[in-house]
């Protein structure tokens, strides 16, 4: 049958219904906020797949597509499906990269409020204590302790001071919670 006659998917062409949530979606209108860190390795993951595998899978398809049958040849068509792949995350990067605010943590070194950035420890009313780091959606890594700046918790303690109680809404119920430090990067470290 004839590729023409064929339907890919329901998707409008120009449609990035194909970038799939890799990553949690941004709340609608906010800003990307990331830290100088988060920022440079979303921008080194993008000049890898742009300079170094994106040429590397092209060189491979054209000398596969030189070889014949195309169909039934493994490196062509292992190559196409490894290109969209990229092409998909470039475009990806590319929107969550145009539209980043980088904001330092830095700069609040030294208060003891909570912002973007800041590494904070709080109590339950066991006494348990918790440490995290609130930082951006696309650089947050919850087994390391970092949490995006729009999760729930982030969002409670978000503008909070140490020693402030708080109310954690949780899906077990409400939760009160008590910062107990809060801590920031040193400027240039």
């Amino acid at each position: 049958m004839s590729k023409a006659f064929t339907k890919e998917n329901d998707a409008a062409p120009g449609d990035d219904e194909d970038d799939g949530p890799s990553l949690p979606a941004l709340p609608k209108g906010s800003r990307n906020y990331m830290t100088p860190a988060g920022y440079a390795r979303l921008r080194a993951e993008f000049m890898q797949l742009l300079d170094v595998e994106r040429p590397k899978i092209v060189e491979t398809v054209s000398w596969a597509a030189k070889n014949g049958d195309r169909s039934e040849n493994g490196d062509y068509l292992y190559g196409k499906k490894r290109l969209r792949e990229i092409d998909r995350r470039l475009r990806f990067l590319t929107k969550r990269l145009d539209i980043a605010e980088v904001v330092d943590p830095s700069a609040h070194h030294g208060s003891d409020q909570v912002f973007f950035g800041a590494t904070v420890t709080y109590a339950n009313a066991k006494g348990e204590e918790r440490t995290i780091t609130i930082m951006g959606i696309d650089e947050a890594d919850s087994l390391a302790g970092e949490v995006s700046w729009v999760s729930p918790i982030a969002r409670t303690l978000l503008k909070a001071r140490e020693g402030d109680e708080l109310q954690l809404v949780t899906p077990v119920g409400v939760e009160t919670i008590e910062v107990v430090e809060v801590r920031y990067p040193k400027p240039g470290a």
